[in-house]
Order: C-alpha cells, then structure tokens, then sequence
C-alpha cells in the first residue's frame, strides 16, 4: 500500500476551508494509506474550530497551529501578497517536507486551502508514475480576465515556449499561446516549466532535496516559481495531468458556481465521471468560423444587397429569421451564399411587435449549429470594407470573446446625425461573439430595445475595433416615419426607451456630420 501525506498550510474563510474539507473526505483512495497535516494559520476562531472539529480522534490527521499574526488580504479583485507572507508560506511548506522526509512517505501530496479536489484527484495523480506533477485547474486572476491554468511553460508565468535569441511576432505568440491552453483542454499529462497549488512529490524528490526556500539571485515572485526552479536543476521534470481539473474557490463569489461544479461529478458503479467545467471557456486560435445571424424583412430592395457585399466574404455561413416577408428577400442571400451554408426560417406570422422573442428565436437556431463565432447584423448594416483583412486577427486569438464596433446613425447618404439623443457612434456595441456553450446567457426581456444578444454577454472578456459600422435604417425620410409610427404603437409611454428621442426622429434641422471614409 502507497504511504502518502496531504500537507496543506491553512489560513481560509470558514465558507471555503468547510468545501476544501469536504472534497478531501471524498477524495478516492483506494490502496492509498492517507496521513493529513495541517498547519493551522488561522485567525478566524470559526475555522480553527473547524480543524479541530476535523481533526477529532483520527490518528491520521496531524494538527500544527501557529501564532501568526500577519494578515492576508484579498478582495472579489484579486490577492495581495506581500514578501513576508509568502516566505511564511514558503516556510509552512518545508516544515510539511521535512514531516514527510522524516516518517518516510512514499508521496507528498502538497494542495493550498481554497481548493475543492476532485475525487480522482489523489489517484490520478499516482498512477502518472511523476516524480512532480500537479493537477490543473483554472481561474480568472482578475474579474475582467480569461480563465487560465495555474501552471506555465517559462519564466514568472509565460504561457508560450521561445528558443533563446527567437524573435516573435504578436499574432505568433497568441498562437503559441492558444496552442498550449488548448492542449491544457485535452485530457492527457504534459510537461510544464512551473506549478503549484495541488502538487504531487515523490520520496525521490524529496530525499533529492527539492524545497521552497528562496534562491537569492532569482528575482521571481513566489515561492512555487522558487520550488520549481530548485527541481529543474536538481533534474526533476515538471507535469500536469489534465484528466480531472479542480475547482479553485479564488474569491468568496466563486461558491456560488461551486455548487454548479459539484453537480457534474456523478458517481456511477463507484467511478466518478468528469463533465466540463461549467465555467471553461472554448477557445481556438486556428480556422474559426463565423456565423451571420440576421433577423430580416422585405430587405431586398432597401439595404441588404449592400450589406452582404461585405458581410459574405466574412463569414462562413448564415442562420436568418425572415419575418414574413412578401417580397424576394430570401433570393438575395441565396445569390450571396452560394456554395455556403445558409439556414433560411420564415415566420408564417411576423413577430415584429415582440422583438425580444424574435430575437431569442434567432438565437436558438444559431446556437443549435454549434458556432465558433457569431456575427448579429441588422439589414440596414454596413460594415466598413476593410475588415475583410482583419478578420482572421480579430477571431483567431485567445484574449477576448465580444468585439464591439461604432455604429453611426446615417440621416442621409453622406451625413451621420450626432446630438444629445443620437450619439451612440460615441460608444462601442457588440457585433461579433465567440459562442460558449457554457456560459449562461441572460436576455433583457422587453418586447422592443431589448439588444440582438443576450444583455450579460459583457460580462465576457471584450474587446474594441476601429472598424466602423454605418446604420442606414435612418437614412431616409419616409423609413424615419415609419419607425417613429412603430414606437408611438409599441412604446407611446417611453416605457422600453426614451420619449423625447422618439420625438426627435421628426426634427426638421437635426445636427448631421459628415461622414469620412
């Protein structure tokens, strides 16, 4: 039977070091013999009485406290962390190598506090037959940012391999970056330049004296980055196995969406089968495709000939909502999407006057293709020509999944209007989105104004094009009436927009600007 000892320094909020403790219970450790030694850093008496409480008589679980009384501090942000609380840490952890060294264990099994283990975790991790291997997980070091993997390739945190003296270009790097974060989405064992966090360490690791004390002349932040080090010279490689991510509980918000990822592990014929994360983003940086998404009606004769001119040679193919039309609308996309694929609705009775279940409808239909991107344009659309060449860039990459654009308010042919109540080519509006079939897409359920996507998608990392967008819907005198008829029928109270904008469509002097291309 394997002897192995689970070390973990705690210092945590009682909410998260109470699911930690829960997922070593439950932890798989069959022909496993399982020691536990905590040392207790704790300030919080609920969680000092939590360990205790733990600990009860159980001969196998070790329990050191000490008297710290340096403060952590972290926020829903990010964590703070100060030389001297790293060093402490350092300190705890060498003290848990030394236990192991001593009372010889086969294993040490190092995992910080504010992890919820899966329970193929620990043996996982032993059937890889690494000296040092950790098991991934992922998460957003800041609210704004992509998930990324607690392990890297070089350096402090460089998620992409570089021969010395090898000049990259950007679109080279994001590629290599995507390389390795989608080989990270693939179960399997990789060999990695730094880890931590959940890390499996031989007794031949051990005994060849792999430790967290700081190198002197290595400016690296953290104790993990000093470990690692140490390990390469002393000849260890460095792995993660990526069979069974964990779950890293990095802000007290993150609890909520625990509950979501205890819910994928099922117990079936006692194997646990692993789900994806609910929380994973789908990411690729080679040969995405694009999906047009259009809600249409009687277009062909107005502006849409126009707005597929551009929009065909940008995407792969389209998913349109005709909403009865009675005119040859539907001939006009089949002359554009010749040899692609196109996915042709036709409402038999026109939802126009509830736009947000159009809308959802259209969204449903794109969705079931599975796209890697979406493109949303209205009929009266026109993006500017020279995205053809950027395209490729602006959905090849791994950082952000919402692109917004400008979109300009036309009131003729040339003149685009911009005052108190039409200025919205001063903001940037999501056009283009990376579909994750994960994420939990929330509408603004209002029958008008209720967006073309789904109103949290900004919650999604975003990003801003100079390309712009010209809105043509305006642009003509009796197309302003009618629209100004529609509010005062849908929306005469101004209960879904703004009254005196409605009123201001019928402005005899509107203040218009050229437009220049």
């Amino acid at each position: 039977m394997i002897k192995i000892l689970l070390g973990s320094p705690v210092r945590q909020e009682y909410a998260i070091l109470k699911e930690f403790l829960e997922s070593v219970d439950r932890l798989e450790t069959d022909d496993i013999s399982l020691d536990i030694m905590f040392i207790d850093d704790n300030n919080d008496q609920k969680s000092k009485q939590l360990l205790r409480e733990y600990k009860r008589d159980d001969s196998k679980i070790i329990l050191k406290e000490t008297k710290s009384t340096a403060e952590n501090y972290k926020d829903e942000i990010t964590h703070h962390w100060r030389e001297d609380l790293i060093w402490k840490v350092a300190a705890f952890k060498n003290s848990i190598i030394k236990y192991a060294k001593d009372n010889c264990y086969d294993y040490l099994f190092l995992v910080d506090s504010d992890l919820y283990l899966h329970p193929m975790t620990l043996k996982q991790l032993v059937a890889s037959k690494k000296d040092i291997i950790s098991e991934i997980f992922w998460t957003k070091w800041t609210p704004d940012s992509i998930e990324l993997p607690q392990v890297w390739l070089e350096d402090n945190y460089t998620l992409y391999a570089q021969k010395r003296g090898e000049v990259l270009t950007q679109d080279e790097i994001n590629k290599r970056i995507m390389d390795f974060l989608n080989m990270l989405l693939n179960p399997g064992i990789y060999r990695v330049g730094g880890l931590g966090a959940c890390t499996l360490i031989s007794k031949r690791a051990l005994d060849a004296g792999v430790s967290f004390d700081e190198i002197y002349n290595i400016s690296s932040i953290g104790e993990d980055r000093h470990f690692c080090i140490r390990a390469a010279v002393l000849g260890f490689e460095l792995f993660v196995d990526t069979h069974w991510p964990l779950f890293h509980i990095y802000r007290n918000s993150d609890l909520q969406r625990l509950k979501e990822y205890k819910e994928t592990l099922k117990k079936v014929d006692n194997k646990y089968k692993y789900i994806m994360l609910p929380n994973q983003r789908r990411i690729n940086v080679d040969q995405n495709e694009i999906t047009l998404a259009m809600v249409v009606k009687n277009e062909a004769d107005r502006y849409l000939p126009e707005v597929l001119k551009i929009a065909s040679k940008i995407v792969d193919k389209a998913v349109i909502i005709d909403d009865a039309s009675t005119d040859n609308t539907r001939e006009v996309f089949e002359s554009f999407f010749k040899g692609k694929e196109l996915i042709y609705i036709v409402n038999d009775v026109s939802m126009f006057n509830n736009e947000v279940e159009l809308r959802k409808k259209l969204w449903k239909a794109v969705v079931a293709t599975n796209p890697d991107w979406i493109l949303c344009l209205d009929a009266d659309e026109i993006i500017e020509d020279r995205i053809v060449k950027h395209i490729k860039n602006i959905i090849n990459q791994p950082y952000y999944d919402v692109m917004c654009f400008r979109l300009y308010d036309f009131w003729d042919e040339k003149h685009y209007r911009e005052d108190m109540y039409w200025n919205a080519h001063t903001k940037c509006w999501p056009f283009l989105l990376r579909y994750q079939p994960q994420f939990n897409y929330i509408w603004k359920e209002t029958p008008l104004h209720c967006g073309r996507f789904p109103s949290n998608i900004l919650e999604q990392p975003y990003a801003i094009s100079d390309i712009r967008i010209k809105h043509m819907g305006w642009s003509k005198e009796e197309d302003r009436i009618k629209k100004y008829q529609r509010y005062m029928e849908l929306d005469k109270e101004g209960k879904y927009g703004i009254p005196q904008q409605y009123t201001s469509i019928l402005d005899k002097n509107p203040s218009l600007k050229e437009w220049e291309e």
